[in-house]
């Protein structure tokens, strides 16, 4: 018998699904990731996870100012306070909704807002005296700290932070310390490093699988690689999902592109791969920057991939 394309194929997720938007582009040098949610609502998100048979809750909607309206600051750190704010009250929402029994499924915005969802997600689980692990999805390490960075772009800092290292303040929220212990971090994707980071992403010990490494030993072993890294002796895996990772060609709505990246079909791949896994406990997907995209072919593109992250297949 034939079933109805509409079924959910793998129970990936068995939670109702809470929708967070952050319209933050404070962390990036380019404007424009803070229409990256509601480019991701025009391509039918929710819908699309409805169409799965997944219960889709009512969304939440963070505030985030404009980058005209305020000071940059310490050029370091541009705009720490303002995103400060934004990841304080996103760390607190994302905690509710895990205690709630949802699951959050974050859409930036910039990356800079993952400091945040993943204080949030680990503070739901240090509670119950867990931990978490977390995969990163970048073409960008995402590991400077204000000392190394040449921008001052906080996006490109977020993970040294949730490790502990950089900023005092960005790196104690929901909690004083690190987020997530390096062992339990895979860093997939990667191919743009900067000099400085270079040092510190080698001296951390998270786990590393470059474009290189996807190219030798192919995206399913990189896949179950990473699942295996991030869910040994934790309570599950958050997913933070940047959409640069993937190759321009068929993701040419963000700021930060970088050519070489996976393929549309080693994308998916991965995100299955997430999905089969039954660890994925939160996501975020961020830098979908809709003012560079072709007719928001990278917002439909990313709506099919957060798909196969809860559980849709070809059959």
């Amino acid at each position: 018998m034939r079933v109805p394309p509409s079924s959910r194929a793998r129970a990936a997720v068995r939670d109702p699904i809470q929708i967070i938007s952050v319209p933050i582009d404070l962390g990036a040098s380019r404007r424009g990731t803070d229409a990256g949610p509601s480019a991701l609502r025009v391509a039918g998100l929710a819908q699309a996870l409805r169409d799965q048979r997944y219960p889709v809750v009512r969304e939440i909607d963070l505030r985030a100012p404009p980058a005209e309206t305020r000071d940059p600051g310490d050029g370091s750190r541009r705009f720490k306070a303002e995103i400060l704010a934004v990841c304080r009250e996103l760390a607190e929402v994302t905690c509710d909704t895990l205690d709630q029994g949802r699951f959050p499924l974050v859409l930036g915005g910039d990356h800079s807002l993952a400091m945040g969802s993943v204080s949030g997600v680990a503070d739901h689980f240090r509670q119950q005296g867990q931990d978490i692990g977390v995969i990163w999805l970048d073409a960008h390490g995402d590991m400077n700290t204000p000392s190394s960075s040449p921008s001052g772009n906080v996006h490109g800092m977020p993970l040294a932070h949730l490790l502990g290292y950089g900023d005092a303040d960005l790196s104690a929220l929901a909690f004083a310390g690190a987020k997530v212990r390096p062992d339990r971090v895979a860093l997939v994707g990667i191919r743009d490093i900067d000099d400085r980071e270079r040092d510190l992403i080698h001296a951390s010990g998270v786990h590393t699988f470059t474009m290189r490494d996807i190219d030798e030993q192919g995206i399913a072993s990189v896949s179950r690689q990473a699942i295996e890294i991030v869910s040994a002796g934790t309570a599950g895996f958050h997913l933070s999902f940047d959409v640069d990772v993937c190759d321009p060609a068929y993701m040419p709505g963000s700021g930060t592109l970088s050519p070489g990246g996976v393929s549309l079909r080693e994308a998916h791949l991965i995100l299955e791969v997430c999905a089969d896994s039954g660890q994925l406990r939160s996501m975020d997907v961020v830098e979908l920057n809709p003012f560079l995209d072709q007719g928001n072919v990278s917002a439909e593109t990313a709506v099919s991939l957060v798909q196969s992250a809860f559980g849709h297949s070809i059959l």
